[in-house]
């Protein structure tokens, strides 16, 4: 017997909410404040990341194992049935987290 989910509301809408976010962003500057609203919360992330890691200083090869199978799946997850600003978000999601390791990285150089 398949397991088939209802088709709620919830369920419809949830799955307008790419189709609903281009449309929104259609315009250059909505786009743009769009796209560094994701770096610079990926750049957070990556600072908080290395910030938990280093307090507990034990997780350091789990969490380095964590962000590398992180980034694995969203560079596996970009596919064709998303629109190409749901696969531009991942990508910046994804270059801000890097580049919050890297610099949180130089600074114990």
């Amino acid at each position: 017997m398949a397991n088939r989910s209802q088709s709620t509301r919830f369920h419809q809408r949830f799955g307008q909410v790419p189709a609903d976010l281009e449309i929104w962003a259609s315009n250059p500057w909505r786009r743009l404040s769009l796209y560094i609203i994701v770096l610079l919360s990926g750049f957070l992330l990556g600072s908080a990341i290395t910030a938990v890691a280093g307090v507990l200083g034990q997780l350091d090869p789990v969490a380095a194992l964590l962000v590398v199978i992180g980034t694995e799946l969203t560079i596996r997850v970009r596919s064709d049935r998303w629109s190409s600003l749901i696969r531009q978000l991942l990508s910046l999601g994804r270059i801000g987290v890097l580049y919050g390791l890297f610099v949180e990285g130089f600074k114990l150089l």
